[in-house]
């Protein structure tokens, strides 16, 4: 099977430079129309230039692809509202989203101060958030979308410094969680890629040779898997240096303890409330209600 994506227009935001433009190239070299959306700032998110775009469109074109330009920020209303009609214009529809826009302001949460928090969740969520709700119409319409979102090890798992970064990247994973749902029956797929990839965001916190291994390239097959005709829903894909594995929020079978029980009691069980060995995965909240609703079966261990 070779995936291909003729006939197929994609947005790819954030696309002048590391994993952005690798997506862009592959996505173009497969078939895509493609977009290429950058602000052009540096990594704080401050300054702007189109210069980086139109570098990766001459790439495109000059490998036979077609591809345009853009320029606008992802957090700026009027802007995301010009990038839909820029590419509707251009190609009259929109198949693939690629969130990848994103910004850096680390330090440790006793030294950030809010605007720096605030500027972070702006770029990472809603220059997600806001893309995603101006193509929906667009998707539903043609009973056809593909959507990822970048999240982070940071939001899965945490980073010293990165408080902000953390509740954006894991925020996303909320944001993809209802989306999947609400797209499900209008064939819009909405997935998550965690990249772990050598960029300009990473490129101070990594040796050379370990830079070297983890080229943003090689993530990009996973997200082009998430982009297809036949990518799953709903799912986290971590991915870096040619290694793929999926990631899930998983959760203990839980004990009744009964309507009595108190922080003492929660105290004594809570090697067993927190065993993991038989942890599930649900697909949407109710579920967890109905295992919630199950243990009400089982006998209080308190009374």
């Amino acid at each position: 099977m070779t995936i291909r994506f003729d006939g197929k227009v994609a947005i790819v935001t954030g696309a002048g430079g590391g994993l952005g433009r690798a997506h862009a190239l592959e996505l173009a070299r497969r078939g895509a129309k493609v977009v290429v959306n950058d602000l052009g700032g540096s990594v704080d998110g401050t300054g702007g230039s189109s210069e980086a775009a139109q570098k990766v469109v001459a790439e495109i074109k000059a490998a036979g692809g077609e591809a345009v330009a853009n320029g606008a920020s992802v957090t700026d209303d009027a802007g995301v509202a010009q990038l839909v009609k820029q590419t509707m214009d251009t190609w009259g529809r929109i198949d693939v989203l690629i969130a990848n826009a994103g910004i850096l302001r680390d330090k440790s949460f006793a030294k950030m101060e809010l605007k720096d928090f605030a500027a972070v969740m702006d770029v990472h969520v809603m220059g997600s958030v806001k893309p995603c709700k101006a193509i929906w119409p667009i998707m539903r319409e043609q009973q056809y979308g593909r959507i990822v979102v970048t999240t982070s090890s940071t939001g899965l798992y945490g980073n010293f410094g990165q408080t902000n970064y953390g509740a954006a990247k894991l925020g996303l994973v909320g944001f993809m969680n209802t989306l999947k749902l609400e797209g499900a029956k209008d064939n819009i797929k909405v997935n998550a890629i965690a990249p772990v990839a050598a960029t300009r965001m990473t490129e101070n916190l990594m040796p050379p040779q370990v830079l070297e291994m983890l080229k943003p390239e090689y993530v990009t097959p996973g997200v082009v898997y998430l982009v297809s005709d036949e990518a799953p829903t709903g799912v986290i894909l971590t991915a870096g240096a040619g290694v793929f594995a999926a990631a899930q929020i998983v959760e203990s079978e839980g004990l009744n303890l009964g309507h009595k029980a108190n922080a003492d009691t929660v105290a004594e069980y809570w090697g067993r409330i927190s065993d993991f060995s038989g942890a599930r995965h649900y697909t949407m909240g109710s579920e967890q209600t109905e295992k919630f609703m199950a243990r009400l079966q089982d006998s209080p261990i308190k009374g």
